[in-house]
């Protein structure tokens, strides 16, 4: 009989321990995409795994859970009571659907605009125009987070060591000791963190330096991966700004998941994308393309210097960008807890010939 009941013990706590092993992570959701490509393939009988892989989870995307942002975070913000709490009188749910928005506002030459106020701006939410501004600031000082993806594919082979170059420069110009923090990532048909986040010059340029070309281009996916698995998962204490600077021709041939999800995990990671192409044949193709739309969508903007040199002035103006932005919060009229994508319009009032550049929208809390 004790034998019995021992055997029964270790029998109940492998089992536990195997349901325990098949539980996924509650991380940001993986794409539909992968998830099906990898469904479609023979499972083999050992699964090899490859971290810096965007890792497909359920079928059906999880919503990310809902976090307390700050005024530069561009989320809705969401906290509730304990409902557990054994003070009758404490059990209050609190709900506060503010959205936060970082911009840009340019000439039509282009030129930073950086003196403008709150009564200067509009906020249009679903084709709303009567959201209330709550927060208003310039954002010119707040610490970054910045990630750097290098294409480092066969493609760019000829160019390679300029852009290295370039990247380094604008790291130690750009990353401020004990503020700022980037990290590097080098793709080909995967990526590869070869410098995780740091404040330190030095490491980040030997995150750079050891990157070498070859293979194929798995853009969306590095993408992908840098939002979901970097940016996304980094605290945020204090007000930043999140942004990724992605150095590729934008010829993606082996990626898993699909632009538009990677351009979904950048906005529900919060992050701007600022994209330098690497073509420098004189003329705009469909690489150059997709960096452009990956950049408007979420923000940021594109750069085409068809001259290896100017590859360098792209870098400075990025700087000088992430330096000179605005950031305000305002409350949607109607709004409503759908897990669905909300467009979002920022309009400077009465300076008809200044342009908005902000993200597109934002994905609402699911209930």
């Amino acid at each position: 009989m004790k034998i019995s009941s021992v055997a029964s013990i270790v029998f109940l706590a492998m089992a536990a321990t195997a349901d325990l092993a098949q539980e996924p992570a509650k991380e940001l959701p993986s794409a539909p995409s992968a998830v099906k490509q990898e469904q479609s393939q023979p499972k083999p009988s050992a699964q090899p795994t490859t971290p810096a892989n965007p890792k497909p989870a359920d079928e059906t995307p999880a919503q990310a859970p809902a976090q307390t942002g700050d005024a530069s975070s561009g989320s809705i913000l969401e906290t509730s009571g304990d409902s557990n709490d054994p003070v009758p009188d404490t059990n209050i749910k609190l709900r506060v659907n503010e959205v936060n928005v970082v911009f840009t506002v340019t000439d039509r030459h282009g030129r930073l605009i950086k003196d403008l106020g709150r009564e200067d701006f509009k906020v249009v939410d679903d084709g709303r125009p009567d959201t209330r501004i709550t927060f208003f600031q310039k954002e010119t000082n707040l610490p970054l987070r910045v990630g750097l993806l290098v294409d480092a594919s066969n493609s760019v082979r000829d160019r390679f060591k300029f852009e290295q170059d370039s990247a380094i420069e604008f790291l130690s110009q750009t990353v401020r000791p004990k503020y700022d923090q980037a990290f590097v990532v080098g793709f080909d048909a995967t990526p590869e963190v070869t410098q995780d986040f740091t404040d330190n010059n030095e490491e980040l340029s030997k995150g750079v330096r050891i990157l070498r070309p070859g293979g194929g281009t798995a853009m969306f996916d590095a993408i992908y991966f840098a939002c979901r698995d970097k940016l996304a998962k980094q605290p945020r204490t204090t007000p930043q700004r999140r942004a990724l600077i992605v150095l590729s021709d934008g010829d993606d041939n082996q990626s898993h998941v699909t632009r538009e999800e990677a351009i979904e995990m950048a906005q529900r990671a919060e992050v701007i994308i600022y994209t330098i192409s690497t073509n420098i044949t004189g003329s705009h193709n469909e690489g150059d393309k997709i960096l452009k739309y990956i950049s408007e969508t979420t923000g940021g903007r594109a750069f085409f210097p068809f001259q290896i040199t100017e590859v360098a002035n792209a870098f400075a103006e990025i700087q000088d960008e992430l330096r000179s932005q605005y950031a305000l919060s305002y409350h949607p009229s109607g709004f409503a807890s759908d897990g669905r994508f909300h467009t979002i319009q920022i309009m400077a009032q009465n300076h008809k010939n200044l342009k908005v550049r902000s993200r597109r929208g934002y994905y609402a809390p699911a209930r």
